[in-house]
């Protein structure tokens, strides 16, 4: 498939002069470069509405994010050297991080390979691809994948939505070896079976490791809730840390299949305990009861996926931050997260604060964290900071 030429309409380079790199349709000159001759996937040269030459890149014309900038460097083409190059920088990153092989390997747009995620879990590698772009360069990524991590197992975890917007298929496919749906990892000295073939995401939430090694200069107390907990990331670190009761509550019945499974593997089973429903109805439940914990951690999905979802996404927050803090001891510990990239951090701790008003608490911020550092954030790309985590001390009201 040729390069062919990507004309933007007049003035409308510069956030990508600034260092983005997506291009929505109603950017480009359309008489100049009608978006119905490319094909998805298609390498493309995007150039100004002067012709100024801005970068390589691919197009989508099915897509309302049409394109994508992935070389600002004339003579370095989309091409394999291309793929080795960016998959070698990425994992030379993740090196001087990690001293385990366990992270994000590749983060899309901010290693400089947008439309791929890989998530390493030792030798097996999730990898999953979310644009006609990428999908096109398959064998050539999964090559070099191969050739510089040298991993026994790889799986394709492109069961997700976003795919859907590119025109592309769902499913889950294993491209090398024999992975297992059992793998172990090893995060802040835990022992965790995660499930990288029918998990969440690609089986884990690397984005909070460091923020579930900060629960250990705030010290957790000894009845710990965990709402949203997935396989018990959060819940089992706080077990670890001294809790003696720690309650994982989950719609899943799976993952909490795999909560107790993994406090078994760590000797915590006996401070462990699954609780299955909704969030908000078992806090509900909870506070009904008179039930109080000394930490409370709330880790929900997004609520707010996108720009239309906002009103009924903030109420959500809104809501499941003051029922946890209706459960909560005085002066207990409240970790609240947002993965909702369209609830800014100060939104987001505002919608916090309101909560905590309507509960008759007041706040005291401690900490604020986001995604580890295997997540970087483009500075020009506000898209790849999504993650906000608060630690708050929370008092009746002042």
């Amino acid at each position: 498939m040729t390069t062919q030429p990507l004309i933007l309409r007049k003035d409308q380079e510069r956030r990508l002069l600034a260092g983005h790199c997506w291009i929505y349709s109603n950017e480009v000159d359309t008489q100049a470069t009608p978006l119905k001759t490319l094909e998805p996937g298609q390498p493309v040269e995007i150039l100004s509405r002067q012709e100024r030459w801005i970068g390589h890149g691919y197009a989508n014309p099915r897509a309302l994010l049409c394109a994508r900038i992935v070389s600002r460097d004339p003579d370095q083409p989309l091409s394999p050297a291309l793929w080795l190059k960016r998959i070698h920088d990425a994992l030379s990153l993740r090196e001087r991080l990690y001293d385990k092989p366990f992270y994000r390997l590749v983060f899309g747009e901010s290693d400089g390979l947008p439309g791929l995620i890989v998530d390493r879990y030792g030798d097996l590698l999730a990898v999953q691809i979310t644009t006609a772009g990428m999908e096109r360069e398959r064998g050539e990524i999964l090559a070099a994948l191969e050739q510089i991590i040298r991993p026994k197992t790889m799986v394709l975890r492109n069961d997700t939505a976003v795919r859907e917007l590119e025109g592309l298929a769902q499913g889950v496919e294993s491209i090398l070896g024999e992975p297992e749906d059992a793998v172990p990892i090893v995060e802040h000295g835990l022992e965790l079976v995660v499930s990288p073939l029918t998990g969440q995401k690609t089986g884990w939430f690397f984005d909070q490791a460091e923020n579930r090694g900060r629960l250990a200069r705030y010290g957790v107390g000894e009845r710990v809730l965990d709402v949203c907990s997935y396989i018990g990331a959060w819940g089992l670190r706080a077990a670890a840390l001294g809790a003696k009761a720690v309650t994982c509550v989950d719609v899943s019945q799976s993952a909490l299949e795999r909560v107790a499974d993994n406090a078994a593997l760590n000797k915590l089973d006996g401070r462990v305990q699954g609780l299955h429903g909704d969030a908000f109805e078992v806090l509900r439940a909870l506070r009904d009861e008179g039930r109080r914990f000394d930490t409370v951690i709330l880790d929900p999905p997004a609520f707010i996926k996108r720009r239309k979802d906002e009103k009924d996404g903030t109420q959500a927050y809104q809501r499941l931050n003051r029922l946890g803090m209706e459960v909560l001891e005085p002066g207990g510990l409240l970790i609240t997260s947002s993965c909702s990239f369209h609830m800014g951090r100060d939104t987001f701790l505002r919608t916090v604060q309101q909560a905590a008003r309507r509960a008759g608490r007041s706040l005291q911020l401690l900490e604020a964290g986001q995604q580890g550092p295997d997540h970087p954030v483009h500075p020009a790309i506000p898209e790849t900071a999504y993650l906000k985590t608060f630690f708050l001390r929370v008092i009746p009201g002042f």
